[in-house]
């Protein structure tokens, strides 16, 4: 943190790669005991790293065999912004679509705060609409 305060670039962008790094394998150290992560869509919260690793398995490991591809990660003071795309097979129910088989590249971008040396909040852009077109359930 600086002298006013303010997470500098270097320890926010630090704590953000500890994340990525790590986040597929559900690990969450690099998040705060009172995270919380935000689907943007729905407002759904998961808090803190219990249930954060609830939701990355659930995503990385049943709804999806999956990884993140990152398209660029832009750091500022406490708050980092990653743009990537969601790369997969769909295995599991999502979004009230049961397991297709179908392979899916979703754009998937969060917005991360960081605070104090971890992760305080995520808010998570998933575009359900891409995925449901992917899947071939698109209205």
């Amino acid at each position: 943190m600086s002298s006013d305060g303010r997470v500098s670039i270097e320890a926010t962008r630090a704590v953000v790669e500890e994340y990525l790094a790590s986040e597929r394998r559900g690990e969450t150290a690099a998040v705060a005991p009172d995270v919380v992560f935000r689907f943007m869509a729905t407002g759904e919260e998961h808090r803190g790293p219990e249930a954060v690793q609830v939701m990355l398995r659930y995503f990385y490991r049943e709804a999806f065999e999956a990884r993140t591809d990152r398209r660029r990660l832009v750091v500022g003071e406490g708050t980092a912004v990653f743009e990537g795309v969601f790369v997969g097979r769909h295995t599991g129910e999502f979004a009230g679509v049961p397991a297709t088989g179908r392979d899916v590249r979703v754009p998937l971008a969060v917005v991360y705060d960081v605070d104090d040396g971890a992760i305080v909040e995520a808010r998570l852009y998933f575009e359900v609409p891409a995925f449901l077109t992917q899947v071939g359930t698109a209205a």
